[in-house]
């Protein structure tokens, strides 16, 4: 796992922009995984940038969403396959057949096997994006997850609902459970590019990266992975107690990188 701690979060979106543009300069065909949430907004909007200025072009991508709430249709202002159309999704030259969120409106336990084998078909994920709860959860694999799970229906934790509350009005139904990407399903991915910014993703980023592999910190099992990154700004990685190798082992693999040019 290489950890990255930057300066603000634009830092972030745009370190982590320079990993999905790289890797679509080399596959324009490559398969990401995109998540939802509050920080993955400065990514899109970065990557929207970068598209307007014909630095990166997504024609030929596919991409496939972590999660989609069981019970709230496409059009609905909080599924999150209206969040992908209207944050990144409508800005680019993404074929929109070639995008793939849930769907929470039919049978879920059919939709999340059905998503499983889809993600399998398409070649598996190249990149996947990921943010953290505060709680420890990606995807919406809470905790307790198995870390070797598939995608499948979970059962929000009552912190993950009252963090999600505030874009449902207090008359409006609000989900309970979701279909999510399991753990297991997010480290076959080849390469793992995890974002975070602020003070409130500390904790969570210290268990992460330092903590014990456990379930209890869904986010941990990205220690297994074999190329994952973790990008966060200094209130994210406050809590992280190996700064200084951190910062030594990014300066080794810059200086290698540009060596092998």
């Amino acid at each position: 796992m290489q950890v990255i701690v930057v300066d603000t979060a634009q830092d972030v979106a745009m370190l982590g922009a320079d990993h999905i543009c790289r890797l679509l300069s080399k596959k324009d065909n490559a398969v990401l995984g995109l998540a939802t949430g509050s920080t993955p907004i400065a990514l899109y909007q970065e990557l929207i940038e970068r598209y307007r200025r014909k630095e990166v072009m997504f024609r030929s991508a596919h991409s496939f969403n972590l999660d989609e709430y069981v019970g709230i249709a496409a059009e609905h202002l909080q599924s999150y396959r209206f969040f992908m159309n209207q944050q990144l999704f409508e800005h680019i030259d993404i074929q929109l057949k070639n995008t793939h969120v849930p769907d929470g409106m039919i049978d879920p336990i059919q939709a999340a096997d059905d998503y499983e084998a889809l993600i399998n078909a398409a070649g598996g994920i190249d990149l996947q994006v990921l943010g953290i709860g505060r709680n420890g959860h990606i995807g919406f694999n809470e905790p307790s997850s198995s870390l070797g799970s598939l995608t499948r229906i979970k059962t929000l934790t009552p912190d993950t609902i009252r963090d999600n509350s505030r874009f449902f009005s207090a008359d409006e139904f609000q989900p309970r459970l979701a279909i999510t990407m399991g753990i297991g399903t997010i480290l076959r991915a080849k390469k793992a590019l995890l974002l975070a910014t602020g003070a409130s993703k500390a904790d969570a980023i210290q268990a992460m990266v330092e903590g014990p592999l456990s379930a209890s910190c869904p986010a941990s099992a990205l220690q297994l992975h074999a190329n994952a990154v973790v990008i966060v700004d200094k209130e994210a990685g406050a809590k992280l107690v190996n700064h200084e190798y951190y910062h030594w082992v990014r300066a080794e693999t810059d200086q290698l990188i540009v060596g092998l040019k």
